[in-house]
């Protein structure tokens, strides 16, 4: 995600802020707060629901019920009980005097309404008046207003979004001058009572993240122009389900969803022709354990949870893992309103009406959002009561709904070492989000087993938040050092210095980034492109992002201007070589590779690179392909396979320099392109770029006795002399991405290589291409 640093985070009196005061003093008892028993539950016989909020801070809270989900008033209210020591407010509700006394014999719908020191409680108080009315935010950072029907923050469910066709005015949820007594209760989202779910998500994988290939997707968009799913079932869960064997054939182990937690999305149907206020990807969270009801064939009550479920049994089934990507560095609330009221305008829907300081980074006179994301305030991930909520939620979908790992957004945020005035990202600190994650939600172990495998987006916004390779013990990190590096020396050759050395790093797990503090090469997730920018396609046929075009192509605000991206001179024969080569170089590194879904067949987007507001058929997967895009699909598919079938390629550790079996042959050695091995000099020298290596595959128990791979960053032809390829053996050409060796077999299938030749043979490599070689 992408965004503008505030100009206050930059100042002089930030910095100082940051030094005196670290950590904000804990609210008393917030520490000790035992938080397994929020929300709304039901207790063994049914006959009762409890509901259990936190706030600190509040003076009164009342937990409305309603019969339906929108448009109607409440049908009863209760006055909650606080208790003192874990400042939980709580009540118990009959079931039976709720069917008997009210009427209520479906779904149970619930929400609060919350007082405190900036709105006082008055029984004179009523729904749309200013009654109690003091200030929308007091010095000590409260923002309660009793107008503002309030989701719980641990609703399993949530009823719908906030705005919808008939809720069209966002109004109702903000505080400030204009809007404070707008009574929101008929429209604003409402917590789901659920009674307990027997869905299966099937038998996890155990598979080490090492051996992954991960593959990123819009759980709508893949699905959506598949007219092989029945229309029902398109873009949904379901319909998710049913691309489960065609990705497992495709070589595919991970499948990461872009936010399946509940956003305000349903207004995308609104008008289906324009892009105006669509929030396709889903980078506003509105509830933490809610799967999204826009994304289930089955909207009724627990839908979303069965149908979620069953969907990661499909994958399951099939033994590819399900992770989610996660959004715990700020809400779906929002920040500051634009406007000369800006200050005091904020939307007021959940958390912020509950315990402001405690759910949110403030600025030091706690009036104002402290910012790190570019989307209105960071969520205060140093927070206990806070932090809790992330565990609880994260053990939630892995032990409720059965997912195996989560990627985090901006998750340099969850790394914050103080709650208000400041921001600093230390990996050390104990206490910070990051590290209470891995320390009560343990890790996959590197051998693989039970376990979750934790991805993090290492950067966010201002301050010292860019912290590639720079994550605790238990964290694997999308490797923007990787991404950058490969796509400058594909695309910038002559404008941009990325030496042979920095490649042999890259290609090799990134030791400078991961081997310094005990983590490993399959913690630097490689990866050329991802949903926030560039389909793999578009980086070698755009020059620049093209965002401004009409519905359904754009228009997006936004996109990075700096993609270092190519269109090689407008050849397409050269277009499609260089996104072969590309995905060959995530297959052939150490680590673990992840690819955009639809770049397996070099899916566009028109050169749009921020289409986060594009739910339309122009974004969507398409599943139709032409010769050109079959053949990218099977080159995809076989180099999956090939590194699949090689363990060399999927080390657990980083690769020696030295020979470890006693057969002559280093673990791994570096090779210039007349044969020679490749030295500082030649690594340092920004003239060079040609690399070669060879892996003594007998070290790692692969069927290729070595493995070799050369690369061609010049733009001529060179000559590559190639190595020993060990006693008895020769080269065979598993495949050479050149524009010469296009088509449906540019990847031999097993058996069918290419005799090279031996040691002192020499192979003309064309220029910008890859060559993968076995001894055999």
């Amino acid at each position: 995600m992408i965004g503008a640093s505030s100009g206050w985070m930059k100042t002089a009196v930030g910095a100082l802020l940051a030094l005196l005061l670290g950590c904000w003093p804990l609210h008393p008892a917030q520490a000790a707060i035992n938080p397994h028993n929020l929300g709304a539950k039901y207790d063994a016989t049914q006959a009762n629901i409890t509901f259990r909020v936190y706030s600190s801070r509040a003076t009164r809270i009342e937990v409305w019920i309603y019969k339906t989900a929108a448009g109607a008033q409440e049908t009863v209210k209760y006055v909650m009980t606080k208790d003192a020591a874990t400042q939980v407010w709580s009540k118990t509700a009959s079931v039976a005097t709720l069917k008997n006394s009210y009427g209520i014999t479906g779904t149970v719908y619930y929400g609060y309404r919350a007082w405190g020191p900036n709105w006082t409680y008055s029984s004179a108080w009523t729904k749309g008046s200013a009654t109690g009315f003091v200030t929308d935010i007091d010095a000590n950072g409260n923002r309660f207003n009793p107008n503002k029907l309030l989701l719980d923050p641990y609703a399993r469910e949530i009823s719908q979004d906030p705005n919808t066709a008939t809720c069209a005015d966002g109004t109702v949820y903000a505080s400030g001058a204009l809007h404070r007594n707008k009574d929101s209760g008929t429209c604003a989202s409402k917590g789901i009572v659920l009674t307990a779910d027997t869905t299966s998500f099937g038998t996890k994988p155990t598979r080490a993240f090492k051996d992954d290939i991960v593959y990123e997707v819009h759980p709508r968009g893949l699905t959506m122009n598949d007219t092989s799913v029945p229309l029902f079932k398109r873009g949904t869960y379901a319909g998710a389900a049913l691309k489960a064997a065609h990705l497992a054939s495709l070589g595919i182990t991970a499948v990461e969803f872009l936010p399946v937690q509940e956003t305000q999305n349903d207004q995308n149907d609104i008008d289906p022709n324009s892009s105006g206020g669509d929030n396709y990807w889903g980078y506003m969270t509105l509830n933490y354990f809610a799967p999204d009801r826009r994304y289930s064939s089955d909207k009724t009550a627990g839908g979303p949870t069965r149908e979620f479920k069953a969907m990661v049994k499909a994958f399951h089934d099939v033994g590819i893992k399900v992770y989610v990507d996660v959004v715990y560095n700020h809400t779906g609330e929002g920040g500051a309103w634009s406007g000369s009221d800006g200050l005091t305008v904020y939307n007021v829907m959940s958390w912020r009406g509950l315990d402001n300081p405690t759910y949110y980074s403030l600025t030091s006179n706690l009036q104002h959002s402290w910012d790190n994301t570019g989307v209105g305030g960071n969520y205060n991930t140093r927070n206990p009561i806070a932090q809790n909520l992330i565990v609880d939620s994260l053990a939630h979908w892995r032990d409720v709904l059965g997912v195996d790992g989560f990627r985090f957004d901006l998750a340099s945020v969850l790394g914050n070492t103080c709650q208000h005035g400041c921001f600093n990202f230390d990996k050390m600190d104990p206490g910070n989000a990051l590290n209470r994650i891995v320390a009560e939600l343990p890790p996959r172990a590197a051998g693989g087993g039970s376990g979750l495998d934790l991805i993090a987006e290492p950067w966010a916004i201002g301050g010292n938040s860019y912290q590639v390779g720079g994550f605790p013990s238990g964290w694997s990190e999308w490797n923007g050092l990787y991404r950058d590096a490969l796509r400058k020396k594909q695309n910038q050759l002559g404008v941009e210095v990325v030496t042979t050395g920095t490649l042999a790093s890259r290609f090799a797990g990134s030791s400078d980034l991961y081997g310094d503090d005990g983590r490993k090469p399959w913690n630097s997730v490689n990866f050329m492109v991802a949903h926030d920018g560039f389909t793999l396609n578009d980086l070698y046929a755009y020059n620049s992002k093209q965002n401004n075009q009409p519905w359904p192509y754009g228009p997006s605000d936004g996109g990075d201007d700096n993609n270092h991206s190519w269109n090689q001179g407008g050849i397409v024969t050269h277009q499609r070589r260089a996104a072969r080569t590309g995905m060959a170089f995530m297959m052939l590194s150490a680590g673990v590779p992840m690819f955009n879904g639809g770049d397996e067949a070099l899916r566009t987007q028109f050169g749009n690179n921020n289409v986060y507001n594009l739910d339309s058929p122009a974004n969507w997967l398409y599943w139709t392909r032409s010769t050109v895009e079959a053949d990218f699909e099977t080159f995809t598919r076989r180099m999956i396979a090939f590194r699949k079938a090689h363990p060399a390629l999927r080390p657990l550790n980083f690769y020696a320099g030295t020979d470890t079996n006693g057969n002559v042959m280093e673990q791994l050695r570096w090779f210039k392109p007349d044969g020679g091995v490749a030295d500082a000099a030649y690594f340092n020298s920004s003239s060079n770029h040609a690399i070669a290596w060879r892996i003594d595959g007998s070290e790692f128990g692969d069927s290729a006795s070595a493995i070799y791979v050369a690369y061609n960053g010049w733009s001529g032809n060179v000559n590559f002399t190639l190595p020993w390829p060990g006693t008895g053996k020769q080269w065979y050409r598993v495949t050479d991405t050149a524009t010469w060796n296009e088509g449906a077999n540019t990847v031999a299938n097993p058996g069918s290589e290419a005799l090279i030749g031996g040691e002192w043979t020499t192979y003309g490599l064309e220029a910008r291409s890859m060559l993968v070689l076995i001894a055999k």
